[in-house]
């Protein structure tokens, strides 16, 4: 998938969640709401101070976007709520796949080929997050066959009703490449990762090396634990030397998972919703 050669600052890749009592973290959720909250109810229930809480991508990507996110934002102003009082960092959300996704088709009139990614991108899952804010597949192919303006003033739109919806702009702005809880600890993505990389020059491999991410299991870069929550080849629950996949197939006929770590990368509860 293109991805842009424009430098970004190393404070807008990561979080840094070292200070962490204890880490909840949730898989790929796929668009199922109902799943999602009841999850939250068994994490809430759990959940104590000094604990942190992340979400490893694909909140979106099938069922319903608007309910998904809606129970996102709410949940975290729930923790919010809690004492000691949290920061707004001490809640994480990685950019997964489908967030990836729906950021570049709202730059596809930069695209050279839009139709081509259009394409691409409806096959991948797009299209849930599309319609709702309102876009229709048809309504994108026939604004790049007209040319830029019209492509333009498409994804204009598109902008303009997720920016209409309270919550949703900017949390999209506050989506994280990756998180780690510190040298020697967990280090937590999306989807994939290239060992043969350095964790700054990872860029796209966070969403499409899910292929490499099995070398990973002897280690990278001294981190304890490296949790994914997306295998896209829907392999299940997966422990293999230092790696751990909690995808169970949310959203795909599966239940939702989240894990409970300790900062050094100790295993401390499951749960399943």
């Amino acid at each position: 998938m293109p991805t842009s050669n424009q430098p970004e600052p190393v404070s807008e890749r990561f979080i840094d969640l070292s200070r962490a009592r204890r880490i909840w973290a949730v898989a790929a959720v796929h668009g199922d709401a109902e799943r999602l909250s009841a999850l939250h109810d068994a994490i809430g229930a759990r959940f104590e101070g000094g604990d942190r809480l992340i979400y490893l991508g694909d909140l979106l990507g099938g069922g319903d976007v608007r309910a998904t996110l809606s129970e996102a934002l709410r949940f975290r102003r729930s923790v919010l709520a809690l004492p000691p009082l949290y920061l707004p960092e001490d809640i994480v959300y990685l950019r997964g796949r489908q967030e990836e996704m729906w950021h570049k088709l709202l730059q596809i009139h930069f695209a050279p080929k839009p139709k081509d990614l259009l394409h691409w991108m409806l096959e991948r899952g797009v299209d849930a997050t599309l319609r709702s804010y309102g876009g229709d597949p048809d309504q994108g192919f026939a604004a790049a066959n007209e040319g830029m303006v019209a492509l333009t003033r498409w994804t204009g739109r598109l902008k303009a009703a997720m920016q209409a919806v309270p919550g949703h702009h900017a949390w999209f702005s506050a989506l994280r490449r990756y998180a780690h809880s510190g040298p020697g600890g967990v280090l937590f993505v999306h989807a994939g990762l290239d060992p043969a990389r350095a964790l700054a020059d990872q860029r796209d491999a966070f969403w499409w090396e899910s292929g490499a991410f099995a070398r990973a299991a002897s280690g990278f870069e001294g981190f304890a634990r490296i949790v994914r929550g997306f295998d896209p080849a829907g392999g299940g629950w997966s422990e293999d030397g230092a790696i751990l996949t909690i995808d169970a197939g949310c959203g795909k006929g599966g239940p939702l998972v989240a894990v409970c770590l300790a900062p050094d990368g100790s295993l401390l509860d499951r749960l399943e919703a």
